[in-house]
C-alpha cells in the first residue's frame, strides 16, 4: 500500500475518526494528543491531526538538516528538478483525494479544491524546470580577478502556513525551496492540516528522500513558535495574518534568519467609466467569493466611479443574490466559512455596515435548515463606505465587498492607497494611458488590469509592500529568495605565486 493511503501509524478503528500523524524523517509519527478538524459544512469533527509541540518540531528540524547535510545539498539541480516533477505527477493522480481532503477540511466548493490540487501539482511541475536555469553571475571587476556569484541553498527552510489554501500554499512555499536544494519543515495551520500531510506522503512515494519534506501539525503557540524560534533553522517563511507575521519576524530577528512574509491585503478593483461590465463583473464577483472571501488577495473594495455607480453596484447585486450557497461538496459558488469563530468575525463586520454603510444585498446567516450547522454568511454588497471605516480599512476575511465612488483619477489612487496593505489592485479600463499610470501609482506587489488575480499563474511574481509583506513567491523570483548569494573573486594575474608546486612532491 502506498504511503498516502496510509494517513497514520495508529491502530485502525472503524468507528473512530481517520488520524493523521506528523511526517518525519520519511516516517508518520503519531502524538501523544490529537487536534479534532472540524468540517465547516457540518460544524463538527470528521478527523483527527497530530498535536506537535516542542519535541517533535526538534525531531523534524534535526531530521532536515541530517537530509540536506548527507543527502539533499549533494543531489544535482536536474535531480532535483526530476524529483519535483515526480511529485506533480503523483499529486495529479491523487487529485480527487485531495480535492475531497480539501474541501472537508476547508469547507471551499469542490471545483476550487480541483483547480487547487492543479496549481500545487504546477508549482512542482514548474520549479522542477526552472531549477536548471538558476545559477549565479560573471562580474566584470578588472583584469586581474575573475570574480563571479553562486547561488547557494539556505539549508533548513521552516515554512508556517495559513488554513484557507493549504495544499496551494504548501506546494508554493516547499516546491522552490526543495528545488533550490534546501530542507523543509512545515507546520500547516490546525484549522486545515490535512492535504499538506497528505502531500508530504504523496511526496515521499514519489522518491523524495526522508527527512527532505517533514510536516508537523499542531498549534501556533506550540508547533509554530518552537519552529519559528528554532536556532537550527536558515530561513523562514510565513503567510497569515499581520499579528502572527510579527511574531515569526520577532522570532527569526533572534537568530538572525531571513523571512519571506505575506500578511494579507484590503487590495481595491478601480472601475473607471470605460470599463466593461461583461467581463468586469463576474471577476469582481468572483474575486471576493472564491473560498467566501478568505483570500489574502480577495478584490474586498470596489472604488467606483461615481458616473457608473449605480449600474454596477445593480449588476453586482444581481450577482450575488444568484450565488449558489451550500456545502463545499455538493460544489455550490459559494461554501461556509472554515469555523464559527472566523463567521462571528465576519458577522461583527456586517453588524458595523449596517449601522454606518448601506447593506445593498446580504447581511447576515442564509436562512433554512440546510445552514444551521455549518459556518455559512451570505455573500454581501455594502455600499457608501466611507474612507476610514473599518469595512474600507481591516482584512474581513469573508464574502464582503465594500462599495466607495470616486470622481477623478487623483481621487480614486487616494481612496486605493488609504489602507496600510499593499498585496494587490484591479484597474478596470480601456484606456492603455490610464491603466499604466494607475499601476505606477499604486503601492501594490501585483495590478492586474481588466482581469484579477485569478489570471495570475505560477510564473507571476507574487509579494506584498507596506503591511502586506516582505520578500517575493512565485516566478523565477521564489528560487532567488530561497537561496543565498555568494562571491567568489579569484586573481588571475600568473607567476605571482611564492609556492613551487614541483618541490617535495611525493608519490
Amino acid at each position: 500500500m502506498s504511503f498516502v493511503n496510509v494517513p497514520a501509524n495508529v491502530p485502525v478503528n472503524p468507528q473512530a475518526p481517520p488520524h493523521y500523524a506528523a511526517v518525519i524523517a520519511g516516517k508518520r509519527v503519531p502524538t501523544a494528543e490529537w487536534i479534532d478538524i472540524v468540517d465547516p459544512a457540518l460544524g463538527r469533527p470528521f478527523a483527527r491531526a497530530a498535536r506537535c509541540g516542542t519535541a517533535e518540531t526538534d525531531e523534524a528540524v534535526a531530521a532536515a538538516r541530517d537530509a540536506y547535510e548527507h543527502t539533499w545539498r549533494h543531489t544535482a539541480p536536474a535531480e532535483r528538478g526530476r524529483l519535483c516533477r515526480r511529485v506533480a505527477d503523483a499529486l495529479r493522480a491523487e487529485a480527487e483525494l485531495l480535492a475531497q481532503t480539501e474541501t472537508r477540511d476547508t469547507g471551499k466548493p469542490l471545483g476550487q479544491s480541483r483547480t487547487d490540487v492543479d496549481v500545487a501539482a504546477r508549482y512542482f511541475e514548474f520549479y522542477g524546470g526552472a531549477v536548471e536555469a538558476l545559477a549565479g553571475e560573471t562580474l566584470i571587476s578588472r583584469p586581474d580577478l575573475l570574480a563571479f556569484t553562486l547561488r547557494e541553498p539556505y539549508g533548513v527552510c521552516g515554512h508556517i502556513i495559513p488554513w484557507n489554501y493549504p495544499l496551494q500554499v504548501a506546494a508554493r512555499t516547499l516546491a522552490p525551496a526543495l528545488a533550490a536544494g534546501n530542507c523543509c519543515v512545515l507546520k500547516p495551520a490546525e484549522d486545515a492540516p490535512l492535504t499538506p500531510l497528505l502531500l508530504a506522503g504523496i511526496a515521499l512515494d514519489a522518491g523524495l528522500p526522508p527527512g527532505v519534506l517533514n510536516v508537523v501539525p499542531g498549534y501556533g503557540p506550540e508547533a509554530g513558535a518552537a519552529l519559528a524560534a528554532h536556532p537550527g533553522v536558515d530561513h523562514l517563511a510565513f503567510t497569515g495574518s499581520r499579528e502572527a507575521g510579527a511574531s515569526v519576524m520577532a522570532a527569526a530577528a533572534r537568530t538572525i534568519v531571513p523571512v519571506t512574509l505575506e500578511l494579507g491585503g484590503k487590495s481595491p478593483h478601480i472601475v473607471l467609466p470605460d470599463y466593461d461590465p461583461k467581463r468586469a463583473v463576474p471577476l469582481i464577483v468572483e474575486s471576493i467569493t472564491e473560498h467566501a472571501g478568505q483570500n489574502c488577495s480577495a478584490g474586498s473594495r470596489l472604488l467606483v466611479h461615481a458616473r457608473v455607480h449605480d449600474e454596477l453596484v445593480a449588476a453586482l447585486a444581481a450577482a450575488f443574490r444568484a450565488l449558489r450557497i451550500g456545502p463545499g461538496l455538493t460544489d455550490p459558488d459559494l461554501g461556509p466559512l472554515i469555523s464559527a469563530a472566523q463567521r462571528e468575525r465576519v458577522l461583527g463586520y456586517l453588524r458595523l455596515g449596517a449601522r454606518d454603510c448601506v447593506t445593498v444585498t446580504g447581511g447576515g446567516v442564509p436562512a433554512g435548515p440546510a445552514y444551521e450547522e455549518g459556518f455559512y454568511v451570505q455573500p454581501t454588497l455594502l455600499d457608501r463606505v466611507d474612507a476610514g471605516h473599518p469595512v474600507f480599512t481591516e482584512e474581513i476575511f469573508g464574502p464582503v465587498l465594500a462599495v466607495t465612488p470616486f470622481s477623478s483619477l487623483e481621487e480614486a489612487v487616494r481612496l486605493a492607497e488609504a489602507t496600510s496593505y499593499g498585496l494587490a489592485a484591479g484597474v478596470w479600463t480601456r484606456d492603455v494611458g490610464t491603466a499604466h499610470w494607475l499601476a505606477r501609482q499604486l503601492r501594490t506587489g501585483q495590478v492586474f488590469v481588466n482581469n484579477y488575480s485569478a489570471a495570475g499563474g505560477v510564473e507571476l511574481p507574487f509579494g506584498g509592500c507596506k503591511r502586506s509583506g516582505i520578500g517575493v513567491e512565485k516566478g523565477f523570483e521564489a528560487l532567488r529568495e530561497y537561496t543565498r548569494c555568494k562571491t567568489v573573486a579569484i586573481h588571475t594575474r600568473p607567476g605571482e605565486s611564492t609556492v613551487s608546486y614541483e618541490e617535495g612532491c611525493e608519490g
